[in-house]
């Protein structure tokens, strides 16, 4: 059971309590009175019509009557309990129970005078009833408001409590409830571009290839309507995947390049109150939608790293385009950590985002380099090789039919050769120059 619910039965239970400690004071001081010999019809009727006007008063507390509702009630119950005292000194016991009503039913300011007054109407019959005052007259109307006044304080504490603890309760709830939605979210972008490479790599490629092998026979034969159907045909698929690609890709890519993209996650960072900058370096060119996607969640989650844990003041964006790979780089002047061991340190979190960035560099193809010290800040370094040049020697058949299919859907391709692995304390130079 949560604490908020366990907070609302400890109050319901009191409530009850509260109830039958009223109910028990109403059938003693009336056994009390009726053995005493006192007139047992009047003593009869007005303890019937205080139990039925109690009872009234727990309908309307069910139905949350007002404040003046609940201060007319009192008052009623009030007088009945006064028109018993002056039949028994029996009921004066009941002033207990009343004293808690008036403090619980009354606001702070009313309920404390409220319970002065039944103390003192407590104290005057036990003095009409016993012919004057003595210490045991006086204290005990006193000690027992007293006592009310201490297990009031403690009820509406309870009461705060846990009103706080189901506020939090909710809260959390509504977390979680956010937090299933986003992985749900994140669940199917992240099939979504799954699908997109697959398509890309598959069958986008393969209708580009049919397109030049039906070309070739065309030239090769006479010229046909089978040929130009199937042409046609293998065009339009093409067409339609291409359509497809472009429709899976990130909602942050949509109408705009890597740069545009970073830039704009950039911008978004400064609204955490870092002083975020973006610096591109080299000739920008098309890139694979895998692999700008991969640098664009990395940078992403490199930010929300810097946001959560690094408690910079400067962050420095770099996305530099290599003749043979592109690479980003994340730097920042926070408190830093061990990247040996991240999950050491209270400001590096769990490591588990370095894992996941590192991760998903891997599907492209590209290397993650962390390089970190505690108190002088962290750069991060994503590089992904870019596709090798190709031959133009090569003639072949198939040789040409590759390249028009990643020429009709990766983009033109891009001089350079196959990028080793990144040289630590190399990799961030430009970003930690911006960040100087």
């Amino acid at each position: 059971m949560s604490g908020a619910g366990r907070g609302q039965d400890a109050l319901t239970l009191l409530r009850r309590a509260e109830h039958v400690l009223f109910a028990a004071l109403l059938a003693i001081g009336a056994g009390e009175a009726w053995a005493d010999g006192v007139d047992r019809v009047a003593v009869l009727l007005t303890t019937l019509a205080v139990a039925v006007w109690y009872a009234v008063g727990m309908a309307l507390s069910r139905r949350a009557a007002g404040v003046r509702m609940a201060l007319l009630w009192l008052i009623v119950l009030t007088a009945g309990w006064t028109a018993l005292l002056a039949l028994s000194l029996s009921f004066v016991w009941l002033a207990f129970a009343l004293y808690l009503l008036c403090l619980q039913l009354l606001p702070p300011r009313a309920g404390l005078p409220g319970t002065a007054a039944l103390t003192a109407i407590a104290v005057a019959a036990a003095g009409a009833h016993r012919g004057g005052l003595d210490s045991g007259t006086v204290l005990g109307p006193v000690f027992g408001a007293a006592v009310a006044i201490v297990i009031t304080a403690v009820y509406r504490r309870l009461r705060r409590e846990s009103e706080a603890r189901a506020a939090l309760v909710k809260e959390l709830t509504q977390a979680q409830e956010r937090l299933a939605a986003t992985e749900r979210r994140e669940g199917i972008l992240a099939e979504r571009e799954r699908l997109a490479r697959e398509i890309h790599d598959t069958v986008a490629q393969n209708l580009s290839s049919i397109i030049l092998l039906l070309r070739s026979a065309r030239d090769a034969a006479d010229p046909g309507p089978p040929l130009e159907i199937a042409e046609h045909a293998a065009r339009g698929a093409l067409e339609d995947t291409r359509r497809l690609v472009r429709a899976l890709a990130p909602a942050e890519l949509t109408g705009r390049s890597l740069p545009e993209a970073l830039e704009r996650a950039v911008a978004d960072a400064r609204h955490f109150g870092v002083d975020a900058r973006f610096v591109a370096d080299g000739e920008h060119g098309p890139l694979p939608t895998p692999v700008a996607v991969a640098l664009l969640r990395v940078t992403q989650a490199a930010l929300a790293n810097v946001r959560a844990h690094a408690r910079a003041g400067t962050v420095v964006v770099t996305l530099a385009f290599q003749p043979a790979a592109v690479r980003v780089d994340v730097a920042d002047d926070g408190v830093g950590f061990d990247p040996r061991d991240p999950a050491a340190s209270p400001s590096s979190g769990t490591g588990l985002g370095l894992s996941a960035m590192s991760s998903r560099l891997a599907e492209v193809g590209g290397v993650l380099v962390v390089e970190s010290t505690p108190g002088e800040g962290t750069a991060i370094s994503a590089t992904v090789p870019l596709p090798p040049p190709r031959d133009p020697a090569d003639t072949s058949l198939l040789s040409a039919a590759a390249a028009v299919a990643v020429d009709a859907t990766m983009g033109a391709a891009r001089p350079g050769a196959t990028m080793a692995a990144p040289v630590p304390g190399a990799s961030s130079a430009v970003t930690r120059q911006a960040l100087s």
